[in-house]
């Protein structure tokens, strides 16, 4: 594309709701040098339960909406959206839409990881309804790590009790030592659980207070903003279509001063967020 130079723009990340923050801390963290996009499709959340045709539509819509305000890059920062959206925008829509531009997902960036923790080869995951019916990370581990076996579980409560801010209350317990025992009846050799939803690591204190000793957690934020570092790194062209001021902008599909609110929860900072209309 002729004058990419001259056409710099943000890097666009997307969720349905506000659990992308984590990724987004994480990677401003990290490249604190670029600018960045967030948009929440807080009107039509939550995707965990929706099927995969409404949440490639809705992933599409997000996509569109973030090209249409020039950004070259976009990163799904949603499990459900990369594991049921991400792969058909790649290889269907991003060649007839501009092939220039990329689409990347958090899936791919937590399984490469993945190998380097476990001992006992037994991988669990911890994810909304939709990521687990999935089975993207079984899929994806077995392509990368054919010899690891992979157990995941559905926690379909853990998103509103983040939501709702009782992540760390006494309220939470039962809920998260539920699936912590329903996930090793499954298999008690997992010495390695990932955490398959970009809300769960505000839950990551509960976890770890009821998970027996000698199991690892994986929090998705860290290893998502290693892989964008080394992919800017391996794709100076696309870098060079970074716009890099330093500046975080805000929006939401829904009430933006809720999301305000909400997003201080994930961002422990004050933030403004704008209404924005995608469908």
């Amino acid at each position: 594309m002729a004058g990419t130079e001259q056409q710099q723009s943000p890097i666009g990340i997307f969720d349905s709701g506000y659990g992308g923050l984590t990724v987004l801390s994480e990677i401003k963290s990290l490249l604190p040098q670029y600018d960045y996009m967030y948009l929440g499709d807080n009107a039509r959340a939550p995707y965990g339960n929706r099927s995969f045709e409404i949440v490639y539509q809705f992933t599409k819509d997000a996509v569109k909406w973030f090209f249409g305000q020039n950004c070259h890059l976009v990163i799904l920062a949603c499990n459900t959206a990369s594991a049921k959206a991400l792969r058909t925008i790649q290889q269907v829509d991003l060649p007839a839409m501009d092939p220039s531009r990329r689409v990347l997902g958090v899936i791919r960036p937590t399984v490469e990881s993945v190998a380097g923790f476990t001992k006992t080869g037994h991988i669990g995951v911890f994810g909304t309804s939709g990521t687990i019916n999935s089975q993207s990370y079984d899929i994806e581990i077995t392509k990368l790590h054919p010899h690891l076996k992979v157990t995941g579980e559905a926690c379909p409560i853990w998103v509103p009790l983040v939501e709702n801010n009782e992540f760390d209350k006494p309220g939470a317990d039962y809920f998260v030592k539920q699936h912590i025992h329903n996930l090793l009846k499954k298999d008690d050799k997992i010495d390695t659980i990932i955490l398959g939803c970009t809300h769960y690591p505000l839950l990551i204190t509960k976890i770890k207070q009821f998970l027996p000793q000698g199991i690892q957690v994986i929090s998705q934020g860290k290893y998502v903003a290693e892989s964008l570092k080394e992919y800017l790194q391996r794709h100076p062209e696309m870098e060079k279509r970074c716009s890099k001021d330093g500046t975080v902008r805000y929006f939401t599909t829904d009430l933006p001063g809720k999301f305000a609110d909400m997003a201080s929860l994930f961002l422990k900072e004050n933030i403004e967020a704008q209404k924005i209309n995608i469908d």
